[in-house]
This record gives structure tokens, sequence and C-alpha cells, in this order.
């Protein structure tokens, strides 16, 4: 099979899981990856894919269920075989503050805000990070976090629904939103390796020393620190060019 052919075929089976009104957000779907600024929804309309008027851009989007768990099963068509297969989670928050009536809007996390917080709405997006230095991932699920649920919840049913369409071994990386003992433990029982930045003010403990019969057994062992050392400061013998090391030295 050509690239071509592959990529006719994709686009046909995409085009038969969108659901209802499926012609206008196919043609919505080719006017967004065609367009380089749209300032409003209405602006989509004004692209040569989009063959339709400008009421359905937005009737599309009310019309339309996709199915998602069928879409995500034929995305993971397109993964090769592979020795791992490299996943990775983010939460973004999306800024909605004069839209008081939206759905799930609320206070929301973003480093680069000024509080450190904004009000919107997070979606959380689980992609496919193909081998080599290229600028693109494909989604396997993109979903908006409701009110309900927390960013760690929802990345762990993702990463749940994902690995029982993947039959092969899964490497999934995630910032220090998730780098913490909520997450290590609701996907303890998922069979994917899980590799989460830390924050340097992190605490970590070692397993507890058995009771010793006086007073309250412990719940935590020895604590570690993360820190950040020039190699050379412990070994005179290598090299000045070696930048450094992360590492976790127990205290």
């Amino acid at each position: 099979m050509t690239k071509y052919n592959r990529y006719t075929r994709f686009r046909q089976d995409t085009y038969q899981l969108l659901g209802n009104a499926k012609d206008a957000t196919f043609d919505l779907m080719d006017s967004i990856m065609t367009t380089r600024n749209a300032y409003c929804l209405g602006d989509l309309s004004l692209s040569p894919f989009f063959r339709r008027k400008w009421h359905s851009t937005y009737e599309s989007l009310e019309d339309c269920r996709p199915n998602r768990n069928q879409l995500m099963k034929r995305y993971v068509q397109e993964i090769p075989e592979l020795e791992y297969v490299l996943l990775a989670i983010d939460h973004t928050a999306w800024e909605l503050k004069d839209a008081k009536t939206m759905k799930d809007r609320g206070y929301q996390h973003s480093a680069a805000s000024k509080n450190g917080t904004v009000l919107g709405q997070g979606p959380s997006t689980i992609v496919w990070l193909p081998e080599g230095e290229r600028s693109w991932a494909l989604p396997l699920r993109h979903e908006r976090i409701t009110s309900f649920e927390t960013p760690i919840s929802k990345a762990k049913w993702q990463l749940q629904e994902v690995c029982k369409t993947i039959q092969q071994k899964v490497l999934v990386v995630l910032d220090c939103e998730y780098g913490n003992s909520s997450w290590v433990n609701q996907t303890a029982d998922i069979q994917a390796s899980k590799l989460m930045r830390i924050r340097s003010n992190c605490c970590l403990y070692g397993e507890p020393e058995a009771y010793g019969g006086k007073g309250r057994p412990k719940k935590h062992g020895r604590q570690f620190i993360v820190i950040s050392i020039k190699i050379e400061n412990i070994n005179p013998r290598v090299p000045k060019d070696f930048v450094g090391l992360d590492c976790i030295r127990l205290i």
C-alpha cells in the first residue's frame, strides 16, 4: 500500500466514525488544519475546503457525536511494531474568563499565569510520539476534564483505555504535575512504564523498618531528597566537560 492509499484509507475510516453531520464536520476538520489564523469560529467557514455556509460550522459541532473509542482504536492501527510505544500525557489550561455559563468552567493550574491559576477549562491529552526528531504527535484521546474529575484521575483513565488497545510495551512520559504519590498509586495496576519529572522540593521515603514493638509503627522509611550535583566534585578523575548528574541521594 502506497502512502497516498494509506492516507486515503485513513480519511475514509475516520469519516465513517464521526456520527451525525459527518460531511460538515469533515469539511470543518480540513478547514482547521489548513487555516493559519482564525479569530473566531466563523472564520473557518471562509476556507476553500469548507464547502458550506458559515452557519454549518456551528451546526456541525452541535450535531456531531464522534465515536471516541472506535477513533482511538483506528489511530492505534497507525502505530508500527516497536520495542516500546512512547506515549505522553499533558493537561492544558484554556482561559475562558468571560464565558460565565461555560460547562465545567473552573480554576485551572497554569504556570504561565501571574497567580498560578486561570479561570476556564482544562482538557487532558494522551498522544503517541513517533521516533525521530519530528514536530507532530498522534492524539489518541483528547477530552475535557469535568468538574467531577482531576487531571490525575482523567489521565489515569485515558492511559488505562489506551493500554487496553495497544498490545505492545508502553512507556508514558509526564511532567511534574504527575510526579506524586497520587498518580503512582492510581496507576499501579496499569501495565505500562511511567517516566515522570518530580519537583526539586519533593519528599520521597523508603520502606519503613520492621515494627520494634514500642509506640506507633512507622509509616515511612528513611527520607530521600532530589538534588543536582556536579559529578567532578565527587571524583576528580571525571572529565571536566561532563555537565552534571541529576540523582537521588539517601540522607
